[in-house]
């Protein structure tokens, strides 16, 4: 199924992404028929993307201050919270009519910039909420040398709990990179893809209450690259490993229950190349997980392209494979609701196929539901109680010259599964 024409609505200006990724730059989630866009400019605006309102409609918008970017936003406490990549790394929760509630700046605790550069700006990877908390993951990362000239990564993150009215409850701060949150009501799992430091752990799930390590997992493999995503499960979780191109299911105490290779290193044409498994997903009724680009194992450049990059493929509970999909680019989150995925498809740097750019909606047990062809890059998606709504970014390849798309916000209904 394709949905070719679908009600959109203009988000402003924006420089056109490029052949290689920028990282996060927008945000979108969805709350009482709101669609709360945070943009690359750090403004917010919201839309009614009701299923009666027609078109989407602007309700209201938040002007802030400085050059930030908003990459995260979820809803809470019946309004919005978001979180910046910016020289401040700031959190900032909104009611449900735009008015600021509160604000948090993470450079308190994580340092500044070591320079004015994207990616050495505190960053909130990630947000999550149970019923009674916010949950924020915020990193800064800076590069060193040591007395023997060697360039060395660190970072500095912490994990934060914060109360409906903006107080901090607890932190828990390590020298890992955290890139996912997820939180019921007892406990906080933390991915961390990056530990180049003293913290060795890929997994650490915390208390909700305290924040104290209820337990801890790791892949286990040699150097840095640990885990890309985690889902909590049944008193366990499913966790795609950076550090093995592997999936696994886990009981609580890290038990391995099952592992399940997504996209491990294969012989293509002489090369031997390896993909990322970035984003899992789990409900009742399966895991879904999502694998990102190609990379050879020698060197950053290859003409081969390993099987399973940027698939979707769908999991039983007891590991089984189901269903395997194209999602056509680098997914840089996934919007969820229950059974229901909404994968955001940016740039495949290596093929910049423009008719790959698409936000592709999926079941976790039945597989691929419907496809939003986009001129544009979808760089982000939500989705909730029947409606999915993605941002479109424009873009040009540098082998190409012309630029693609808008920036805009695009709205679809969900449909059963195509059989």
């Amino acid at each position: 199924m394709s949905s070719q024409r679908t009600p959109t609505v203009d988000l402003g200006d924006v420089a056109p992404a490029r052949s290689r990724h920028q990282g996060r730059r927008s945000a979108v989630t969805l709350t009482d028929g709101l669609a709360v866009v945070g943009t690359s400019d750090g403004d917010l605006q919201a839309f009614d993307v009701s299923a009666d309102s027609g078109p989407p409609h602007r309700r209201w918008q938040y002007e802030t201050d400085g050059e930030p970017s908003v990459v995260a936003a979820v809803p809470f406490d019946g309004g919005v919270v978001v979180g910046e990549r910016s020289a401040r790394g700031e959190i900032r929760c909104h009611d449900a009519d735009g008015d600021l509630q509160w604000r948090y700046e993470t450079r308190t605790d994580l340092g500044e910039a070591q320079q004015e550069t994207r990616f050495l700006l505190p960053f909130v990877a990630s947000l999550a909420t149970d019923s009674d908390r916010l949950y924020a993951a915020a990193r800064r990362y800076e590069r060193r040398t040591d007395d023997d000239g060697n360039d060395l990564r660190h970072f500095e993150s912490v994990v934060y709990a914060f109360g409906p009215d903006g107080t901090i409850d607890w932190t828990y701060r390590t020298d890992g990179s955290p890139i996912s949150l997820d939180a019921d009501e007892n406990r906080v799992a933390v991915a961390y893809n990056r530990c180049p430091g003293d913290h060795q752990h890929g997994l650490v799930v915390l208390d909700a209450d305290d924040g104290d390590p209820r337990w801890m997992w790791d892949p286990g493999t040699d150097g840095q690259r640990r885990v890309g995503d985690v889902s909590l499960l049944d008193g366990g979780a499913v966790v795609s490993s950076h550090g093995d191109y592997c999936g696994y299911r886990l009981d609580s105490g890290g038990r391995e229950r099952w592992r399940v290779p997504l996209a491990t290193p294969t012989d293509v044409a002489g090369d031997t190349v390896y993909a990322y498994p970035n984003h899992v997903h789990t409900s009742g009724e399966g895991a879904v997980f999502v694998t990102g680009n190609t990379y050879p194992e020698d060197g950053r450049e290859t003409d081969a392209r390993h099987p399973n990059e940027h698939t979707a493929a769908g999991l039983s509970l007891d590991g089984d494979r189901r269903w395997d999909a194209p999602v056509g680019g680098f997914a840089s989150g996934l919007g969820t609701d229950g059974s229901v995925l909404a994968v955001p498809g940016a740039q495949n740097f290596r093929d910049r196929d423009a008719d790959d750019h698409a936000l592709r909606l999926f079941d976790v047990a039945d597989g691929p539901v419907d496809t939003l062809d986009t001129d544009g890059v979808v760089t982000a998606a939500a989705v909730s109680d029947g409606t999915a709504v993605a941002v479109e970014e424009p873009v040009v390849y540098h082998d190409e010259g012309r630029e693609r798309g808008a920036y805009r916000l695009h709205r679809v209904g969900t449909a059963k599964p195509c059989r």
